[in-house]
């Protein structure tokens, strides 16, 4: 091999070395609310909204009835490769609980471990009862209506 084709392909490992060598690193990605466990220590059963909202700020999200919960939502998520959708490491939702006179009546915590609480994009809350596909509530309705022993 001739010294210039030597050096050039020198260049190029290293090159792609230090491009391999970037993508081991992994990112932790923080979103939301980041707890304060000393602040939050703070609110416990019989503090005010007032001392709520002044200790730990505006929520992420608040109960669409009554305006009796607040939620500070935080994610972690870990991504190892650059182009690489990240994945959720860690998932906390801290519920606070208000009564008729707006005084804290509990906190809760729930994460991953706790499953699905609430869907937050589209802020439903699920029925009791059986969830049908369109399928199913298409052919229960067909078969009450449409009887084709009849008439023929």
């Amino acid at each position: 091999m001739s010294p210039l084709r030597l050096s050039v392909a020198a260049v190029l490992t290293v090159a792609l070395g230090a491009g391999l060598a970037s993508c081991g690193s992994s990112e932790t990605i923080s979103r939301g609310y980041v707890i304060n466990e000393d602040e939050l220590a703070k609110i416990t059963p019989g503090t005010s909204v007032e001392q709520v909202l002044t200790v730990l700020g505006t929520p992420s999200t608040v109960s669409t009835v009554g305006n009796k919960t607040f939620y500070y939502i935080s994610q972690k998520l870990q991504r190892t490769v650059q182009f690489i959708e990240p994945r959720i490491v860690d998932q906390r939702v801290v519920a606070i609980y208000f009564n008729q006179a707006f005084k804290v009546e509990r906190v809760a915590h729930y994460g991953l471990k706790d499953g699905v609480v609430f869907d937050f994009i589209s802020r439903t809350t699920p029925t009791s009862g059986a969830e049908q596909s369109f399928l199913t509530q298409l052919f229960r309705g067909a078969g009450t209506s449409f009887n084709p022993g009849i008439g023929l």
